[in-house]
């Protein structure tokens, strides 16, 4: 299909499931069960039922590809993060967020392996729920690492690689389980482009080592919720042309992306954000499609996959819905446009 939709991950929780408020002021980075709203006996069960809800509002709204709305998770990472050997989750460690501040985040304690698969069974009930094509998202490893207090290994790099393997694993049983494509989250990358030039490339790299399937990396510059300022370009973006992933996930509609960056990104389809998460005015379908042509100038309509910027996990559900439903139908427009049907 030309010019394919997505979400990039997440989906607005109910407000049954999880509590809002609270969430909307943090990106958990270690464990945040309180956020929950269902006694925990119930929780798995509530999960299940907020994911069908979250697959149910993709396919009304037109997309293509489905996610799971990571409906299971209190951010996009701690899920993953935290469910590895040698975190110590009961003794966090700090370090300094996007916005300069101390955040409590995993203490890395010995050595980091996955010890049982993390999201195998959010892929299984995706794939039970959903004829259309499924997306799973994991977090990077360099993205892990720079959310970590390492007391262990005393080497960035070799942090970033214990990431990777387990990383790689996880892949390894998504796709195994269904998933046709996978994503790993690194916006980090963007936030540190040094140490991601250094050895970033290299463990995003690991993590794909031996990956037969289509593997995107997303890069932003955080949830419009909680960053309100935004570069209008990518520190670190043309190097992902090195990459073993196929497509390169990025914002383009909130910072107003100069798209001739994507010049660099020769060999790599695109997931184009269209879709401005710090507006809650809702696009009009010929705003979203006006916004895919101007890629289309730089990149083959063939080599597009539409998305919204980011996560929509932090806006309102009757807006997110209606903004990914104009997402759907403005690219439906140009895709008339284009083949004439």
């Amino acid at each position: 299909m030309l010019l394919p939709t997505c979400l990039v991950g997440s989906y607005p929780q109910p407000e049954w499931l999880i509590d809002r408020e609270k969430l909307s002021k943090q990106v958990p980075r270690v464990r945040a069960d309180d956020l929950w709203l269902v006694a925990p006996d119930k929780l798995e069960a509530a999960q299940d039922d907020a994911t069908i809800l979250a697959i149910r509002d993709q396919e009304r709204a037109g997309l293509d590809i489905i996610t799971d709305g990571e409906q299971r998770r209190e951010s996009y990472s701690n899920r993953f993060a935290t469910a590895l050997d040698g975190i110590d989750i009961d003794n966090p460690g700090t370090v300094i967020n996007r916005n300069g501040r101390p955040i409590p985040v995993p203490r890395i304690v010995g050595p980091i392996r996955r010890r049982r698969p993390v999201e195998l069974r959010d892929v299984e009930v995706l794939r039970a729920n959903t004829d259309r094509k499924i997306k799973a998202t994991v977090p990077g490893p360099f993205t892990m690492g720079r959310q970590a207090q390492d007391d262990h290994y005393g080497d960035e790099e070799a942090v970033a690689m214990a990431y990777a393997e387990a990383v790689n694993a996880e892949i390894k049983d998504l796709f195994a389980a269904g998933a046709d494509v996978v994503q790993i989250d690194e916006p980090w990358m963007q936030q540190h482009p040094e140490k991601a030039r250094r050895y970033g490339l290299k463990a995003l790299n690991h993590a794909l080592d031996g990956v037969n399937g289509i593997v995107a990396v997303h890069l932003c510059f955080g949830y419009a919720a909680v960053v309100r300022d935004k570069p209008s370009g990518y520190s670190f973006l043309p190097e992902l042309e090195q990459s073993m992933a196929q497509q390169i996930s990025i914002e383009a509609a909130q910072p107003k992306l100069d798209l001739k960056i994507l010049r660099e990104l020769p060999s790599k389809i695109i997931v184009l954000g269209v879709i401005d998460l710090g507006d809650m005015t809702v696009e009009t379908p010929q705003l979203v499609a006006d916004r895919i042509r101007r890629a289309l100038d730089v990149v083959p309509a063939e080599r597009v996959v539409v998305a919204p910027d980011c996560g929509m996990k932090y806006l309102p559900r009757a807006i997110a819905f209606a903004k990914m439903k104009a997402m759907a139908d403005g690219t439906a427009l140009l895709r008339r446009e284009l083949t004439g049907h």
